[in-house]
């Protein structure tokens, strides 16, 4: 359980306000997710491999090396406005 100290602490890192009254009900809901925590604690997840994300999807990218040679650098060369060297673009904001 914790202790009137510890949840103003936590309140205060989570930057939340408690209001009068509202201590109790964040005490209790605190204790409960403490609980079930405990109860996660005697799985036996020697066997279980680590996860690092939710899913073994890898982004489909094209290699670099199936864009033409000829092609590269003519980007800026093909934009039809430039201003003292520099791409002019019309304003977004």
């Amino acid at each position: 359980m914790l202790t009137k100290k510890e949840l103003e602490h936590l309140a205060d890192l989570a930057r939340i306000e408690l209001k009068e009254g509202e201590e109790a009900k964040l005490q209790h809901d605190l204790d409960e997710v403490l609980e079930y925590f405990k109860e996660l604690q005697v799985l036996d997840t020697e066997t279980v491999a680590p996860m690092t994300g939710g899913t073994d999807v890898r982004n489909a990218l094209r290699d670099d090396a199936s864009v033409l040679p000829e092609q590269v650098g003519k980007g800026p060369a093909a934009f039809p406005e430039k201003h003292d060297g520099y791409l002019k673009v019309p304003p977004i904001l």
